[in-house]
Parts: structure tokens; sequence; C-alpha cells
């Protein structure tokens, strides 16, 4: 209770304090846009009349690595606007010659942003701040959408796990774009429906333009953005001033029906062919032009990326991020309650095991969005199917959040997951979670303070259910701080949430435990801007974590890292690390096949280094080691990934891993090795096949998983899905499966 009180002080103290200037950008950068009688063919040839008349928005500034001066007319952009009943038109001249990076033609596709060329728009329409959309596209005309949510961080900063992270690059929607390559430069027009974007009935939208340049690996923005912030954060977007009130999106109804076969063999087990048919799908239903109705009857998530494995050196579950299309839209106003990585509500709780193994769902609605431009709103239901392991269950999650003023909040949560046994609700098998949050934030985004409470509630249990929490950062152009605490009783169970060290496991007895706690995280960093054309930043890091019981208050995790990392010009990086580690083993554990380490106390050190190449060119690489204790032994670990594009139809690369774990007698010692091949061949913006390999001896699992991907309308696709998995320890067959899968995606 003292560390918490302590860190209530200095967090009342900083709100006593706070301050923080408005960006000027909504009154200084101002774009008026106008209707159109005559809509323009979306090619990337700006040859028509409307562009030659439509107001320019110009010049753009450098974001980074310098914010404090025009782009040169070089490297300049114009871009004009305009809109009819249906569509919000976008034109771009990019200036500057190539050759341009384009990482890939495949759509959505995660490199997108990585030391490429690219053209974005950031919408904020209904002027919260916090809450926005984006819209981008490169020299090839790749399309990439994402939702931009308040919790972007800073360039540089790390971001921990959890949440939304501020971009949700997984949404997708319908929108066109195409582009046009020329000696000077490159050109680009987009066509974004009305009936692809929440908004209101106001005049004035929050607007930016952004751009990279692969060539100078700088960004720059048409409104101002501070370097230490990034480019789409909503708190320095200009105005999009309308002449009149934006239209109404008329009808808008989106039916994406599904059907799927599929076959599936179970070779470890020796069992008979499972073959199977059938057909689901989801419909979007805009209930006002701000918020949205999702339905989904038996959805199917066969076509969503693999998990990309990792080696796990840690007692504690990994999380993975959510990558569902359903769980997708305003998924911010669920996902961002409490603290990484302890968060009240996960959606992968939902619909899938702990090994990320699908458990049916039968069917989900969700509404979510604006009531105003100050309250948004979220709930959803979802009921799993009965399967011979275990009871359906009902899950249903509430939220809101009420902007207070500026980017500041009050916000609230409910939560509730009910078995479903002999066709009615339990009485007594059942887990709930409730809690709020007051979130300040400055409308510069330098300060942000954060208080919550919240509790659970299940069958039987009555004390030490409650969670609680504090936030507090400051950032400036080189200081960057940020802290938080959380703490849950020994009986906070969050059946839809994700609290790392909640749980712990006694390898002995093959039992968990349950243990409340007190998570502190700190993380203080530096950056320094020198004047040297072959160096960005110098970067100076600091990390402090504490995790301590919450009955008796005993330490059982200290961690202190420093770090310190050079960012150079050509988008290359090198980064160095030194750790030092405690850690209190409540009950055994192993990391390898010899007897698991005893219930103890343990301190170890390590150092290690990052190499990250440039990334702009056609092969590039990163390479890693880390060496020093490891609880009473010694680990070593070396890392390599390697990459081959050929611009712009393929990418060939590889991922190795390797651990090499030694404790004395007789304790044991092991070798972990991961290794993940991807191969990425794009035939064109429509026609997609991605193969990854992934060899993991933690696991002893290698699995293949190949995806042939067709878009053959605009978000309506066919898939073709082949896996594949093997035993490595004693090599042989596990099992496999094959899955054909047609959505179409229609608007009425």
């Amino acid at each position: 209770m003292r560390n918490y009180l302590t860190h209530i002080f200095w967090l009342l103290a900083g709100l006593n304090c706070l301050h923080g200037q408005e960006s000027t950008n909504r009154q200084t950068h101002i774009y008026h846009i106008h209707r159109i009688q005559e809509a323009p063919k979306v090619d990337g040839v700006l040859d028509e009349d409307v562009w030659q008349q439509a107001e320019k928005a110009a010049p753009f500034r450098y974001s980074f690595p310098v914010d404090d001066k025009v782009v040169e007319e070089e490297y300049q952009t114009e871009v004009m606007m305009a809109y009819d009943d249906k569509n919000i038109y976008i034109a771009a001249i990019c200036h500057g010659s190539g050759p341009y990076v384009i990482p890939s033609l495949k759509r959505d596709n995660n490199r997108f942003w990585r030391g490429s060329d690219v053209f974005s728009v950031v919408f904020d329409p209904v002027n919260e701040r916090t809450n926005g959309v984006g819209f981008a596209t490169n020299p090839a005309g790749v399309q990439h959408e994402t939702l931009v949510g308040a919790n972007l961080g800073t360039r540089g900063g790390r971001r921990r796990g959890g949440g939304s992270g501020g971009f949700n690059s997984a949404w997708d929607n319908k929108w066109v774009t195409n582009a046009r390559q020329y000696a000077d430069r490159w050109t680009l027009e987009m066509a974004i429906p009305f009936k692809s974007l929440k908004y209101g009935n106001k005049k004035n939208w929050g607007i930016n333009f952004l751009r990279g340049v692969s060539k100078t690996n700088s960004w720059h923005t048409w409104a101002p953005v501070p370097r230490q912030f990034m480019g789409p954060d909503l708190g320095y977007t200009g105005t999009l001033r309308w002449d009149e009130v934006p239209p109404k999106a008329k009808s808008n109804v989106s039916i994406i029906p599904y059907v799927l076969g599929s076959t599936f063999k179970d070779t470890e087990n020796e069992t008979m062919p499972d073959n199977d048919f059938r057909a689901g799908g989801d419909a979007k239903i805009a209930v006002t032009s701000n918020l949205n109705l999702d339905l989904t009857l038996l959805p199917d998530f066969s076509q969503v990326d693999v998990d990309e494995q990792v080696t796990n050196l840690t007692t504690v579950n990994i999380r993975f991020p959510e990558k569902r299309l359903f769980f997708l839209e305003n998924s911010d106003l669920f996902a961002d309650f409490g603290i990484p990585p302890m968060r009240p509500f996960f959606s992968r709780k939902i619909g899938l095991d702990d090994d990320g193994n699908p458990i049916p769902i039968l069917y989900g609605a969700r509404l979510s969005g604006n009531v105003n431009k100050d309250l948004r709103i979220g709930a959803m239901n979802l009921q799993t199917k009965n399967t011979a392991e275990a009871n359906g269950q009902n899950y249903t999650a509430t939220a809101f959040s009420q902007r207070i003023f500026g980017r500041t909040s009050l916000k609230a949560y409910f939560l509730n997951r009910q078995a479903w046994v002999d066709d009615r609700f339990s009485a007594a098998d059942y887990n709930r979670t409730a809690g709020a949050e007051f979130d300040f934030r400055s409308l510069d985004g330098s300060l942000r303070a954060n208080v919550g409470f919240g509790a659970s509630f299940t069958d039987g249990v009555s004390a030490k259910n409650k969670l609680w929490q504090a936030i507090f950062s400051y950032n400036n152009r080189s200081l960057s701080f940020y802290t938080n605490v959380m703490g849950v009783g020994d009986n906070y169970i969050p059946d839809m949430g994700f609290m790392t060290q909640l749980y712990h496991y006694d390898a002995v007895a093959e039992t968990e435990h349950r243990i409340g706690y007190t998570h502190s995280f700190t993380r203080m960093a530096y950056t320094f801007y020198p004047e040297n054309k072959n160096i960005n930043t110098h970067r100076l890091g600091l990390r402090v974590v504490f995790d301590a019981t919450a009955s008796a208050n005993d330490l059982f995790i200290a961690r202190l890292t420093g770090s310190y990392g050079i960012g150079f010009a050509n988008t290359s990086s090198v980064e160095l690390t030194l750790e030092r580690q405690f850690t209190q083993l409540f009950f055994p554990f192993a990391f390898t096949t010899g007897e698991p380490l005893p219930a103890d106390e343990y301190h170890w050190a390590f150092v290690g280094a990052t190499y990250r190449s440039d990334s702009r060119r056609a092969f590039f690489f990163d390479v890693g080691f880390e060496t020093g204790g490891f609880y009473n032994g010694d680990r070593r670990q070396f890392s390599f990934g390697l990459n081959y594009r050929l611009q712009p139809w393929g990418n060939f690369g590889v991922r190795f891993v390797r651990n090499d774990l030694k404790f004395p007698d007789p304790w044991g010692q092991t070798q972990l090795t991961l290794i993940g091949p991807k191969i990425e061949v794009n035939f064109s913006r429509n026609l997609y096949w991605t193969t990854f390999l992934q060899y993991n001896t933690q696991r002893d699992n290698f699995n293949i998983n190949s995806r042939l991907q067709w878009q053959f309308q605009p978000l309506s696709n066919l898939f073709i899905v082949y896996t594949d998995n093997y035993a490595i320890e004693m090599w042989g067959p596990k099992n496999r499966a094959l899955v054909v899968k047609v959505n179409y995606w229609l608007n009425l």
C-alpha cells in the first residue's frame, strides 16, 4: 500500500503542474474542399480539370530527421482534394526522382512503411484527436489502410505488449487508388467512399498528409509534427473545411458471406481424415454515420496469417496480436484498458485456446462507434460452441469513452463470461470484471496521466479481487519519460483478460498458482540529434521493472536495463544493452529436460548488441547476440534475419534464433533453435502467394503454412491454405490440413 500511495503522490504532483499548449495547426493549416459534378478517373494520371482548379495543400515540412524547416523543392509534395455524393477524391504530386523503394505489391503488407516511399492521408472526422483512420499508397499503387488511436507513443520508443498500440493495420475497408511513376516524380489518386468513414454533420474535420521519402530517409507532413512524435499523431492535424456539410452515406450495409471446404488428417493419432464443408458470414450495418453494427454467423478465421513463433525464455505465456476482422474496428475501446502487459480485456481469449487453436464461434454481434463528438461506445456478445472438451461460453463486453475536454477522457468497461450448460446459462460458472479509468492527455501530447480502478467477480470470491493502476508520462524533443504501476489482488480473475505474472506454474506438481501482485515499469530515454549527415540520432535508454506480491509485498522480479543506440541516416541502426535481473521462483520451473530449477532467489546479468542494415537495399539483414547469466546458469543467444527483395514482386527471408542454456548438474542444458524462412511472391496487386516455415525445437514442431490469396474484387477473396506439422525430436508427421475458402464483400 505504501508503494501505491507513493505512486499516487507523484501522479498528483504531476497533475498539479500539467501544462501543454494546443497545436495551432487547426488554425494555421486549413484545406478548403469543394464539391464537383464530374468524378475524376482514379488512374494516377492528373489530367482532369478538377485537379487544376482545386486548392493545393503545400508546402510540406520535415517531421524527421529534422522538424524546423520546409522540404526542398526537389522533394516537395502537392495535394489536391474534391468530393461528390459518394467519394472523397485525393490527388498528390510527390516530387523526387526514383528509383523508389516498393517493398511488396501485397495489400497491407507489414513492410509497407519500412524505409520505403509512401503517401498517406489521416482523417479525424469527429475531431476527437484520439481516434481516426489512415489511407496510404506507394508508387506502385499498393493499398494500406489503418485505424489510428491515441497510443502512438514517441518516435523510436518501444511499444510494450497489449492494447491497440496506436495503429491497427489489420483493419480493412473499401477504397480505390492508383499511381504513376515519372522521371522526376510520382503521382497518385485516391477515391475514399463516405461509406468507409464514420463522421457527423460538422463542416470541419481533422486532417493531415504524410510522405516518406526513401532516398533521404525522411518524413514530411503538411501540418507540422514535432520529430519526437509519429507523423499520424492526431494531436497535430490541420483542418479540412467543407464548403457544406458532407453528404451522408446512403444504404451503408455490407454483407460478407463465405463458403469453405477443408480436409484435416491427424497422423499422430492415426485418425480418419476429417472433411468439412460449411458456410457463414459477416454483416456491417451503419446504424448512423458514426455508429456501426457488426454481425457474424459461424465465423471462420482460417485465412488469417499464422502466428509468428518466438522462443519463450520466461515463466509466463506470450501474448500474440489479434488479427481477426470481427474484433478490429474500434478495438482500442476495449483493448486499451489497463497497462502493458496487463490488460483486463484481450480478445484472443474469445474463440481461441491458450495455444491459439480455434474454438468454434456460433454467432456474434458488435455495436461500436461515436454517439456524438465526445462519447464513444462499444458492446459485443459472442457465443462459442459446446465441444467434447468444454462447455460453450457466452462472452459479453461493453465499454464507453466520454471525452471531458481536449484529449482527456473518462472511460469504463464491463465484461462477462458465462458458461452455457444444458441449453441455459450456468449460475455458478461465470466470471465478470469491471473498471473505470480517468485518462488525461495534454493537447500537444507531451503529458499524460491516468488512474484506474477495477474488480473481478467470481462465484464464491468476495475479497482480494480488486485492480488499481496509475500512469504518468512526459515527452519533449529529447526526453521521454514513462512510468506505470498496477496492482491486482490474489483473487482478481480476468477470464477475458491477460495478466502476465498472475499465474505461476509448478513444474513438480504440474499445477498453476494464482498470486496477486503489483507491477511497476519505468522507461526513460534521452535522444540527441547531432548535426551529422551520417547519423540521425543517439539514444540513451533506461528501463526499470519491479514485481512484488500483493499480500506480502515480497519482491519477485527486479530488472534494470540500460541501452545505447545509434540511428544512421541510411536507416541502419546499432544498439547495445546491459541488463541486471533478480527473480524469485516461488515454485520449481524447468527450462530443460533435467531437474526443474528449485524455488529460490536468482541474480544474473547479461550484455547484448544488435545491428540492423539499410532496409532500403534489395538485400538487408539484422544480427544480434546476448551473453551472460541465466538464473543459476549461463545463456548465449545468437540471432540473425536475412531478407532479399526482388522489387516489387518478391520477398525471400529467413529468421534464425539460437539459445544455448547451460545449468549446473542436475539441472541440465539445452539448445533452443528457431528457424523461420518466409517466401512471398506477389503476381499482381491482387494475387499473392505466401509460404511460412517455422522450425521450433522448443515446441518440438516444424510447421509449413502456405497461402494463396486472390482478391478477385475489392475485399472479396479466394484463399487456398495448406498447413503441415511435423514432430522434430522423433521426426514424423503430426497433422496436415487443406482449406479452400471464398468470401464476397457485397455493398447494399
